[in-house]
């Protein structure tokens, strides 16, 4: 079992988009493997692979008991209506601020061994493939604060 150490918020890893997947090999399946066991731990929803440090278009997520993966995620729906709930990251621990996302989201992808994969959901879910593929384009969540909510939140990260 490999768990690996999660990268934070100055790793200029987080802030480089991940490059596409181009082979379905024994190497990619070694990562999915990594990030589907990384994310098994309470607490955790989601993880993408630039968090611990790869490069790839790769994520896993951990939601309501089912863990997953998909490989060259994009976004192909977002539903209308929103969602404000707070949102944390493993790699900015202890920072929580409201945001906004889509109720429900669709994602298109492929599975570890290159065949087409589509992942929908509502709420955590939706929030969690929103999340993920954004740190697969180099975003956290807090570039997605406005107001209030970013002053806040960046203050408590200048506190950590």
């Amino acid at each position: 079992m490999t768990i690996r150490p999660i990268r934070e918020l100055g790793d200029p890893v987080l802030r480089t988009p991940a490059d596409e997947v181009r082979a379905f090999d024994k190497d990619l399946a070694a990562l999915v493997r990594d990030l589907e066991q990384t994310v098994d731990h309470p607490g955790r929803a989601g993880l993408a692979a630039p968090q611990i440090g790869v490069g790839a278009r790769v994520f896993s997520y951990n939601v309501d008991g089912v863990i997953g993966h998909l490989v060259n995620p994009r976004v192909v729906e977002l539903s209308e209506e929103t969602q404000d709930g707070d949102e944390g990251c493993l790699s900015i621990p202890g920072i929580w601020a409201p945001t906004v996302r889509a109720m429900h989201a669709v994602v298109e992808g492929f599975d570890v061994h290159g065949e087409p994969l589509r992942l929908s959901g509502s709420g955590l879910m939706a929030r969690c493939l929103q999340h993920e593929v954004d740190h697969l384009d180099g975003k956290v969540f807090l570039d997605r604060l406005a107001g209030e909510a970013r002053k806040t939140a960046l203050r408590a990260l200048r506190a950590h």
